[in-house]
């Protein structure tokens, strides 16, 4: 798998980005494209911003059994596949301002490094190691950006 630490895929990341438009349809789901750069945002708010509540203990719980293998590992998400309620976005969004947020949380990713996130705690998965954080970052981008054929 690519990685989100790395310069060359994360400018490879970024050229994708930059390659939808306001009006790109989806291939499968419900999202436009500026939702789904939303969508894609709250990934990076969770691990920078505190904006989003934590769970609860009993909920982390079932999301580490249930739900964090799917996230972390390497195998590609199915097409529409089922969203945690923290990232579905139904309201309109502004495409530019969210693209331009989604490429500075990238560039921010990058920067940092692979040893920032080493043992760093996730919202919902508690301590991840660096190849758990790149899945999950790398992985929710490359499908959204997939689904949007680019």
């Amino acid at each position: 798998m690519k990685s989100v630490f790395n310069l060359n895929d994360s400018k490879e990341i970024i050229d994708r980005i930059s390659q939808l438009t306001p009006d790109r349809k989806g291939l499968w789901g419900k999202m436009s494209v500026a939702q789904m750069l939303a969508h894609c945002n709250v990934t990076y708010e969770m691990a920078y911003e505190n904006i989003h509540p934590a769970p609860n203990s009993f909920v982390k719980f079932m999301l580490k059994l249930f739900v964090k293998k799917t996230v972390v590992n390497e195998t590609p998400y199915k097409k529409s596949i089922q969203t945690a309620p923290a990232f579905i976005i139904k309201e309109d969004k502004d495409f530019a301002s969210e693209k331009e947020r989604l490429i500075n949380y990238i560039i921010k990713t990058q920067e940092l490094g692979a040893s920032y996130f080493e043992g760093r705690e996730s919202l919902s998965f508690g301590s991840l190691n660096i190849a758990e954080w790149n899945n999950m970052f790398y992985k929710h981008l490359d499908h959204h950006l997939h689904q949007f054929g680019v």
